[in-house]
């Protein structure tokens, strides 16, 4: 099992300087993540919240109103987007959002980023449809879908501050047929899923999508996480095997295999069978990548 510490090398420094210089969560998504987690908050706080940022207020509805949601009516009431979708789905649509539209732009010398965000939203709507076909609850599935879309973040400051050594991380992966992130941490003493725990520190996240950010390959979670941080590996083995976008992983492990599929407790077959939903759910979920890019300053 990977050691998800910080190891003292030449590398940890400049990475821990990239991810301190990334661009932060705006106060009004912080304060979004803070109302929801009060157990008494009500549509009204997050609408009060929400409402003092104009563009954090149009993403939303625009999203509400998209292909994605496909709801029947429009609506054009930030406070009825919220009664009808709840404080869960919104909170996860503004911290979406915000995420994309700080890092959707970015560049890499390393990864394709147009690739590297189809594997990310095809995990994320994966995941989402995984956890609808097990019966979790409507209020959750936002959940799944975000951190999906967020568990390999910590590649990007990875592949843009060492660009000559991911490129061999990359090649070392091809050569040996193994594991991107077990490429890494030969290369460089530890793997995506560290700078990932920078990133989600940074933007002070906790609970369930902070583990998948850390732990989508070694599982080894609290039980409160664990059914999430499964159901984002076994996406994330989807998306690889089907050849959906890449984030740079291009080898399966037959013992990381193995695992998941243990772990999910899921036959692969039920997944198989997901498949023309979740092609149709990622062409809708683009929107997500084009409406962050409109907030883009």
């Amino acid at each position: 099992m990977p050691d998800n510490s910080l190891v003292s090398n030449d590398h940890t420094t400049k990475i821990k300087d990239y991810v301190d210089q990334m661009p932060s969560l705006s106060s009004t998504v912080t304060k979004v993540l803070e109302v929801c987690n009060q157990p008494d908050t009500s549509p009204n706080d997050l609408n009060r919240v929400i409402s003092l940022d104009p563009v954090l207020t149009g993403q939303v509805l625009k999203l509400i109103n998209s292909a994605y949601y496909t709801l029947s009516n429009q609506v054009t009431s930030l406070t009825r987007a919220i009664i009808m979708l709840g404080l869960n789905t919104v909170k996860n649509l503004a911290l979406s959002t915000a995420i994309l539209g700080s890092l959707a732009g970015e560049k890499s010398q390393c990864l394709v980023m147009d690739s590297f965000w189809s594997h990310s939203l095809c995990v994320g709507v994966t995941a989402k449809a995984l956890a609808a076909h097990k019966g979790i609850p409507a209020a959750m599935l936002e959940e799944y879908f975000v951190a999906g879309l967020m568990h390999d973040l910590g590649k990007i400051p990875l592949s843009n501050c060492f660009a000559d050594d991911y490129r061999k991380a990359l090649e070392l992966a091809w050569l040996q047929r193994c594991s991107l992130q077990r490429a890494e941490n030969m290369i460089f003493g530890f793997d995506h899923c560290v700078a990932g725990k920078l990133i989600a520190d940074k933007w002070q996240l906790t609970g369930p999508i902070t583990d998948t950010m850390v732990h989508h390959h070694d599982l080894d979670v609290s039980e409160e996480s664990r059914d999430l941080v499964v159901t984002v590996a076994m996406a994330n083995l989807y998306a690889n095997l089907f050849d959906i976008g890449t984030a740079g992983d291009m080898n399966l492990e037959v013992s990381d295999v193995g695992s998941v599929l243990d772990a999910s407790e899921m036959e692969w077959q039920e997944l198989s069978a997901l498949n023309n939903k979740i092609q149709e759910e990622i062409d809708k979920a683009q929107v997500f990548l084009q409406i962050a890019g409109e907030g883009r300053t």
